[in-house]
């Protein structure tokens, strides 16, 4: 069990310089394998801003895909230098740089024959790579800088701005490409989305937690003992009987909480148990909140 100046430290090691480009390192690489390993052999899409490196690849040649990415980027980080911080903007900028670098060093391609494997495995990959790389204070550039401006201006969601900016690349697709591999282009996009929501949330699930028990004294102490988990008391009444009640409120990870309810139910075993999920939980001990 770790002390209350050790896990300051740690979370100090998280929001550092070094740990946020090791996940933009790591994410960009996942990318740029899955664009240059499965999506180009396939001659498939990938959306955002590397999609649309893809299709002007595919289109029009001349540059290559790095060299296009990194072409197409550079209006978007102009707005992202007036519109979004600083760092974010540096950090980003490390990001797109990696990507496009490691785009043009990878000539390896995957032995993957069926078109719907090469969908669900670059899928996989790339969506990998760009929740790693959003879990630090950057991106690796395009459309996530983009997003972040709509969201921090305008507040549309990042999820909606992705699906329209998406949408865009793909009509161009429909104009050079062949539109089978279009359409097995956008069955990839769902696999990258799903991919992004998984890393994202992967560690990072919280549970809401309720307990209304006579025993509220020994069980919050528990909590706050065993567990090394903050704890509110509320005040409550019952709503048949009108009596007053003490409820326990905690906020926990997942893997705690089979011990809390093993804990709980120990204590008193006609206890009240409440449990909902809480994915956002910012505040001391959990998430710190990101500003970009």
């Amino acid at each position: 069990m770790f002390d209350f100046e050790t896990k300051n430290k740690f979370r100090a090691i998280t929001f550092g310089v070094p740990w946020n480009l090791m996940l933009l390192t790591f994410g960009s690489f996942l990318i740029a394998f899955s664009v240059k390993a499965v999506a180009v052999p396939h001659g498939l899409l990938t959306g955002g801003m590397s999609g649309i490196a893809l299709l002007f690849y595919y289109a029009f040649g001349g540059l290559s895909t790095g060299q296009w990415y990194l072409l197409l980027n550079l209006p978007v980080f102009v707005l992202g230098w007036v519109f979004v911080s600083k760092r974010f903007f540096f950090y980003s900028l490390y990001g797109m740089v990696a990507v496009s670098i490691f785009i043009d060093m990878i000539t390896y391609s995957m032995p993957i024959q069926d078109v719907w494997l090469a969908v669900m495995t670059g899928g996989g990959i790339l969506g990998a790579g760009v929740g790693i790389a959003l879990r630090s204070l950057g991106s690796t550039g395009g459309a996530d800088i983009l997003a972040v401006i709509c969201k921090e201006k305008f507040n549309m969601s990042m999820g909606a701005f992705e699906f329209w900016f998406n949408a865009i690349g793909f009509i161009g697709g429909f104009l050079f490409l062949d539109i089978q591999i279009v359409l097995y282009s956008v069955a990839m996009t769902f696999v990258i989305a799903v991919a992004i929501e998984y890393v994202m949330g992967f560690g990072s699930e919280r549970k809401m937690v309720i307990v209304v028990s006579e025993k509220h004294e020994e069980i919050r102490q528990e909590i706050l003992v065993k567990l090394d988990r903050g704890v509110t008391m509320l005040k409550g009444t019952g709503g048949y009987s009108g009596d007053p009640k003490e409820v326990v409120l905690t906020m926990i990870s997942s893997i705690q909480l089979k011990r809390l309810e093993e804990l709980v139910y120990t204590i008193d075993p006609d206890a009240f148990f409440i449990m909902g999920s809480g994915f956002h939980v910012l505040g001391q001990g959990f998430s710190s909140r990101k500003v970009y």
